[in-house]
């Protein structure tokens, strides 16, 4: 079933004081963003046509069709001979990492990207938390080396 049968339950953000949040379905479904500063007349005519054309919006990334992927995608031309250069992975601020991995989910299944464990162009090391602040990381040669991660 599509989203405006089912509505989605959607995070709201918090806006700049000139929008708000208008709903065209009862109790809280199917948000859209608008200008405070409308007039009542302006406000209701603007949903009565966002209301009749509802399908036409993308709640979710995936909702979007018809986007040919060589327009979202691109490809690094590289030479023959030329070797990748192996970079250690990089710390990321465990604030954030909440909100980038809901990101790549996002993103994982729009099918905008995908998963890739095989090419000599991404990191060869794994890191997978254990308990007791332990981390076990995995080299290129599938050796377990026992760590301690620093954050902050």
């Amino acid at each position: 079933k599509s989203f405006v049968e089912e509505p989605p339950e959607l995070e709201l953000k918090e806006f700049p004081s000139h929008l708000k949040y208008a709903f065209l379905e009862d109790s809280n479904k199917l948000p859209v963003i608008i200008a405070k500063n409308l007039k009542y007349v302006e406000r209701e005519a603007l949903i009565n046509v966002l209301k009749s054309h509802k399908w036409a919006i993308a709640w979710k990334i995936f909702d979007i069709k018809g986007i040919d992927p060589r327009f979202c995608t691109h490809k690094i031309l590289m030479e023959d001979d030329y070797k990748p250069a192996v970079q250690s992975q990089r710390r990321v601020n465990p604030k954030i990492y909440d909100v980038i991995k809901k990101e790549v989910i996002k993103l994982l299944d729009a099918g905008m990207i995908y998963p890739l464990s095989d090419s000599p162009w991404v990191s060869p090391i794994h890191c997978v938390p254990k308990k007791g602040g332990m981390t076990v990381v995995a080299n290129e040669n599938n050796e377990l080396i026992p760590t301690r991660l620093v954050t902050g």
